[in-house]
């Protein structure tokens, strides 16, 4: 009897994927009615079509548009709400969810214990927020586009993913526009973020209290700010691009631990705004053409910035402390504004670069000094203010600049600025 229950067991969990059913809608019929019929597992095909429908789904079941058909909410409530795991969401139009905050209308409102859920290759939009995830582990968001209630004042929108205390999460692929903030992350670790582009936000992401996450290869452009990352330790941030927002490219607030490689930030109001940030390394950054480029303060110190190009930013640094910073110990970085010299043509100039000399000074309380920046008058003015401390200010200091940027690209990143 034991032999025969084994035997039966196998063949009922053999079976299951080869005996889950494809059950097609058409136009005219009921999507709800076929999740209601549809067993565990089951794929259930909609054809191209108009429905006006709002879907709970409470089973793992994959729903697959066939030819993109619109999935349209009546602005009520979610448009689709998963109460299940291993639910696949893949090929439609999702549209005019309620707008209605303290609800968290969503176009896909994924609930609590909803694991491994596949939400790829949707069009979403006129939805408060895009995407709901909360205490759902491993979800996957991939090549979605999301828009949001554009005739909504940004405060009053939705974001267009939400990520929150959910964990193992691959956001990748999507296009996100006209939201709140494009991607919010709170409590949410071990996720990877790769290939998104933001555009048209309050924040491109604005993300707190997660660790141990990836941020790559994604493009943040005409927000408020590109990268907002608050809280945070153990980042990997590399290969991301920020540019024409009109505050930040990328803020780094109170974060240790992380590495921030490869980035390009250009044509922001600030291009990196560093606060409370301790123990990170920031290494082959191109920033460029900002109205500030560097916004250092509040206690950041104990960062290893190497290998950078600051080139050609109103400010270079805006620096603010009561004591020198050393950057640049090993391979130091390039400053385009760098009137040192090279006797031994190492690549490397023989007196350190000042971010915050008198020169500077005088730059910041009349704008109209930059135009004798050239002249020698101005040189041997900065030179002067190193031999007397009395005229000197507290400095981010590179004690070896570079004479040449390591970025040979870097003339195609002027112009970003928003207009």
């Amino acid at each position: 009897m034991r032999q025969a229950a084994f035997i039966a067991l196998a063949m009922a969990l053999g079976c299951a994927p080869a005996c889950a059913a494809e059950i097609t809608v058409q136009p005219g019929a009921s999507i709800a009615a076929a999740i209601t019929g549809a067993a565990p597992g089951d794929t259930i095909r909609v054809e191209r079509g108009y429905y006006r429908e709002r879907l709970v789904i409470d089973k793992p079941l994959t729903l697959k548009g066939l030819d993109r058909p619109t999935l349209d909410g009546e602005l009520k409530d979610d448009v689709i709400r998963i109460k299940s795991p291993d639910v696949i969401i893949e090929g439609f139009i999702v549209r005019n969810s309620g707008n209605n905050l303290t609800a968290q209308n969503a176009g896909i409102y994924i609930e609590p214990r909803s694991d491994r859920v596949i939400v790829r290759d949707n069009v979403i939009n006129n939805t408060l927020f895009g995407l709901w995830i909360e205490k759902a582990n491993y979800a996957q968001v991939l090549d979605n586009n999301i828009t949001g209630m554009r005739d909504l004042a940004s405060a009053q929108r939705g974001n267009g993913i939400l990520l929150y205390n959910s964990h193992h999460a691959i956001i990748a692929g999507n296009e996100i526009s006209f939201t709140r903030d494009g991607i919010y992350v709170d409590v949410s670790d071990h996720a990877v973020f790769r290939g998104n582009r933001l555009h048209h936000l309050r924040y491109g992401t604005h993300y707190m209290n997660s660790n141990h996450n990836l941020w790559e290869n994604n493009e943040s452009y005409l927000n408020r700010g590109g990268l907002a990352l608050m809280e945070v330790r153990s980042l990997i941030v590399r290969n991301n691009r920020a540019w024409g927002n009109s505050d930040h490219g990328i803020m780094l607030r109170t974060i240790q631990d992380s590495v921030i490689e490869n980035n390009i930030v250009a044509g922001n109001a600030r291009g990196f705004f560093i606060y409370d940030a301790e123990y990170n390394t920031l290494k082959g950054n191109l920033i460029i053409d900002n109205r500030v480029g560097v916004h250092l303060w509040a206690g950041s110190i104990h960062n290893d910035v190497e290998g950078n190009d600051i080139i050609h930013n109103r400010e270079q640094i805006r620096y603010v402390a009561s004591r020198d910073e050393q950057w640049g110990g090993k391979t130091g970085n390039y400053w385009s504004n760098y009137l040192g010299w090279d006797r031994n043509g190492d690549g490397i100039g023989d007196v350190p670069y000042e971010a915050s000399d008198l020169v500077d000074r005088l730059t910041w309380k009349y704008p109209a000094f930059k135009l004798l920046l050239n002249s020698p008058a101005v040189q041997t003015l900065r030179l002067v203010s190193r031999q007397f401390p009395l005229l000197r200010a507290t400095s981010v200091v590179d004690q070896h600049p570079r004479m040449r940027p390591f970025n040979t690209d870097w003339r195609e990143w002027i112009g970003k600025q928003r207009h």
